[in-house]
């Protein structure tokens, strides 16, 4: 059905936007727990200490885009609200079991999988059920929906801060059990527009007969060229995309001491992240077809100058100006990943698009935080590892200019593709009159010759 640009579409915008808070404003406020796990279970002894508590917040993030091709399936074959739904379950089962370890090899089960795994089937939903609802104002809704997690970056580090020094850090894991909780409940507003592959091979009377593989696991998303170098150019982008989330408090730690708030640096991320969103989330509605891959385009190259910027800046006023810039384009990135999956692929193939994406998005985003910290390790110092940073978000971005051009030239292809058969049909017609014509001149001649 034709979307309804509204209605209860706007309730499941409020439960999209709190899904996205409560995910990554967890998410992106790890380096204030990073900080605490750093205290709390390590020691003067460990050289790899900040190597091994980076994977725990590196692999809760990456498990969230690596579960997502799994996510779409479910997602295709059961329908949006029974996914998120669950996945909230499993995630705050993942988030109440970290907060009774001892040490900090269960937490990469129990916070890294459990939890991110939940927090993946809960997400990604949130995504797909917009475009039931919303075609030609998807741009802005998306742009709010993902501002949610702006929203939740600039008021979690300063709650965080205050509970861990208050109630430590297994009481704050359980305080932040209550958002997965009302996430729990807002999956329930995804009431479905579109039937899923049960309704639609089973019908409303007969039971769930398991489509074939082809439909389960759609991969001619890549036959689409300017899919296949969307999907090559963004996990390329992003190996240093989340190093700055895990380790710039703990950078700031070190370089000024305890004589700078550093949880303001999340603050202004956070900020500036939602206004990126709704500003360009709107800009994107604007801009035709896949030229929207040109705001993604400058978001990586900011992005990438930023990272390399954050050593320099001895002063703390500048790391916050270089954080403003950050949080903006990044915002930019975010908000569009929806609409222009849509241009690229479609609605009817959207789910496993943003699916496959995620997945492969899942492996830079794990490994880049843990060897930012192995390089802190061995060279004093998170200099270099923010320099290294910048450098993907530079080269991915150079990738995805091609994306516009090799789209249009598909488009033109596909059109010509009619025209071309028709041109072709009515020449074997011309032919074949042609022939008729010579053959029956000739018998005309001998008959009126006899």
């Amino acid at each position: 059905p034709e979307p309804p640009e509204g209605g209860w579409g706007w309730v499941v915008m409020l439960a999209a936007m709190w899904c996205n808070g409560a995910v990554f404003g967890i998410q992106n406020s790890c380096g204030v727990l990073f900080v605490s796990m750093l205290r709390l279970f390590g020691s003067s002894d460990d050289k790899q200490l900040a190597f091994k508590t980076a994977w725990v917040s590196s692999l809760s993030m990456g498990m969230v885009f690596f579960c997502s091709p799994i996510v779409s399936i479910f997602t295709d074959l059961f329908g949006c609200r029974k996914v998120a739904v669950i996945g909230a379950a499993v995630g705050l089962v993942g988030l109440l079991s970290s907060s009774f370890v001892s040490t900090i090899e269960p937490l990469y089960f129990t916070y890294g999988i459990v939890f991110a795994c939940g927090c993946s089937f809960a997400y990604q939903p949130s995504l797909v059920i917009l475009g039931h609802y919303f075609k030609k104002r998807l741009g802005l809704v998306n742009g709010i929906v993902t501002a949610g997690s702006s929203l939740f970056t600039v008021s979690l580090p300063f709650l965080l801060r205050v509970l861990i020094d208050s109630v430590d850090l297994f009481n704050t894991l359980r305080v932040l059990c209550i958002l997965m909780f009302v996430l729990f409940l807002a999956g329930f507003t995804y009431r479905p527009l579109v039937p899923n592959t049960k309704d639609k091979e089973g019908g409303k009377k007969g039971k769930f007969k398991l489509p074939p593989a082809k439909k389960i696991c759609n991969f001619s998303v890549f036959k689409v060229l300017s899919y296949r170098i969307w999907a090559l150019g963004i996990p390329a982008a992003l190996f240093g995309y989340f190093v700055p989330y895990v380790h710039l408090m703990n950078h700031v730690k070190e370089r000024f001491r305890d004589s700078v708030p550093e949880e303001v640096l999340l603050l202004c991320l956070g900020i500036t992240s939602g206004v990126g969103r709704l500003i360009f989330g709107r800009v994107a509605d604007y801009i035709p077809g896949a030229k929207k891959i040109y705001l993604q385009v400058a978001s990586f190259f900011f992005i990438g100058l930023m990272s390399m910027m954050i050593p320099l800046c001895d002063v703390f006023g500048a790391l916050v100006s270089v954080c403003l810039f950050m949080g903006l384009f990044d915002g930019c990135f975010i908000c569009i990943m929806a609409p222009i999956a849509f241009e690229l692929v479609g609605a009817e193939d959207v789910s496993q698009a943003i699916g496959f994406l995620l997945g492969l998005m899942s492996v830079p985003m794990t490994v880049g935080p843990p060897i930012a910290g192995l390089l802190r390790d061995k060279l004093g110092t998170y200099d270099v590892a923010f320099y290294l940073a910048g450098v993907p978000p530079l080269i991915g971005g150079a990738i995805l200019c091609f994306i516009p051009w090799v789209h249009e030239r598909q488009k033109l292809k596909e059109r010509a593709k009619p025209v071309d058969g028709e041109t072709t049909e009515k020449m074997l017609e011309n032919e074949s009159t042609l022939v008729s014509d010579m053959t029956e001149k000739p018998a005309k001649e001998l008959d009126s010759g006899f």
